[in-house]
């Protein structure tokens, strides 16, 4: 039998406007501008209406049209954030897909954040806002866990199954599977209840990357023709994990690609066949045994063709950014003033520093096309301004404090 995981990742980020030496403590508005590139609302609403509508819409389609389908999301505080801000509209089309009790929402960091590289009592708290959020806005209880970009280790494993959740998310490596399958469950190194899946990043990237390119060899993608390639996995595995980016579908992979049609032709294929049908991370850590362990030694993420952590941590600028704003924890949380804390846990997301990456080649003109700044360095330098706002505001709050 092959089962399909299907996730999905939403996320959008408080980019930092262009900040100026100058703007430092005139302007502690650090997140809004009217500038097309750098405005979060634009952005959202363009996101909104190419991606999250009319995939909800499809998604929503698919629910009722097939018993048997199932898709899970993690959704970021900060997007929903902002759509309750910008597009209440696209919030209620997920709230209207989590009703069907056929989806399944993941945990994470509510801003997206490395916290775990860093702090861990942060990590924790921002783990938690996030599960609040959820209860929230779907009356949902999350059990399964993904840290932020895919990021894992056994460390990240053994910190989660403490905290309470029956399963966790990673990336498929090579140079982590070797000769095993993703397409099983498995258990993390050392732990004792916790199941991991592991994404298999060949159909997912067939997907989220090669779909529309007329160089791939297998271009174009069509659903009968990928459900051949999940049906080979009959007898040779029990789970398909195709995990990727939720804006794959219609920003990433545009309308015109033909990638909704794709989307929705997809579940009737998967589904012809009587072996296969559709799970949640759940259903298929309760119906599914593990199959082994599987040891993670040093951390591992879906980015760039390393999987590692260079995408975010990779040159001077980037440690540099990421070292000083996780310095500040302390005084932030020690003013108690809840505009500070949140624009200093804004600055955590990893966003910031991934548009800081200097890579050439291939992984380069992908941080390239991610990016609203014409380069690292306008990133780096809007990004530390900002911070030595934010500290100069810590500093005169403790000042005040102790007059």
């Amino acid at each position: 039998m092959a089962s399909v995981c299907l996730y999905l990742h939403v996320h959008q980020p408080y980019r930092v406007k262009r900040y100026r030496f100058f703007d430092i403590t005139k302007d502690h508005n650090y997140f809004e501008t009217e500038e097309d590139r750098l405005d979060n609302k634009k952005i959202l609403l363009k996101v909104a209406q190419k991606s999250y509508l009319p995939t909800n819409a499809v998604l929503l389609k698919l629910l009722k049209r097939h018993p048997e389908f199932r898709v899970s999301f993690s959704i970021t505080g900060t997007v929903l954030e902002q759509f309750q801000e910008y597009a209440p509209e696209v919030l209620e089309s997920f709230q209207e897909l989590v009703k069907t009790g056929r989806v399944e929402i993941i945990a994470e960091t509510y801003y997206h954040s490395l916290a775990f590289l860093y702090s861990r009592e942060e990590f924790r708290r921002q783990v938690k806002m996030h599960a609040k959020i959820v209860k929230e806005l779907f009356d949902y209880e999350p059990k399964v866990f993904r840290n932020t970009e895919l990021i894992y280790s056994n460390e990240v494993a053994h910190e989660v199954e403490h905290m309470g959740y029956k399963g966790i998310l990673a990336e498929g490596a090579d140079f982590i599977l070797g000769w095993r399958s993703p397409n099983f469950v498995y258990r993390p190194k050392g732990t004792k209840r916790i199941r991991l899946l592991v994404k298999n990043y060949k159909l997912s990237d067939d997907i989220a990357f090669r779909f529309s390119n007329k160089a791939w060899k297998e271009y174009p993608l069509t659903a009968p023709k990928f459900t051949k390639w999940i049906n080979q996995v009959n007898g040779n595995g029990e789970l398909v994990n195709l995990f990727m980016d939720y804006e794959t579908f219609g920003e990433h992979q545009w309308e015109d690609t033909g990638i909704f049609k794709f989307l929705e032709h997809m579940p009737k294929y998967i589904l012809q066949h009587p072996d296969n049908d559709f799970v949640t991370p759940s259903e298929a850590i309760e119906r599914y045994p593990e199959r082994g362990e599987l040891d993670y030694p040093h951390y591992v993420s879906w980015a760039d063709t390393e999987r590692d952590l260079s995408a975010w941590l990779s040159n001077p600028i980037q440690f540099d950014a990421m070292k000083h704003i996780f310095a500040l924890e302390n005084d932030v949380l020690k003013t108690n003033d809840k505009k500070i804390i949140d624009d200093w846990r804004k600055l955590t997301t990893s966003d910031h520093f991934y548009y800081m990456c200097t890579k050439w080649f291939s992984d380069g003109d992908v941080h390239k096309y991610f990016s609203p700044y014409e380069s690292p360095y306008e990133a780096f330098i809007s990004f530390m301004n900002a911070m030595q706002d934010l500290r100069l505001r810590v500093a005169n709050n403790a000042k005040k404090s102790y007059s």
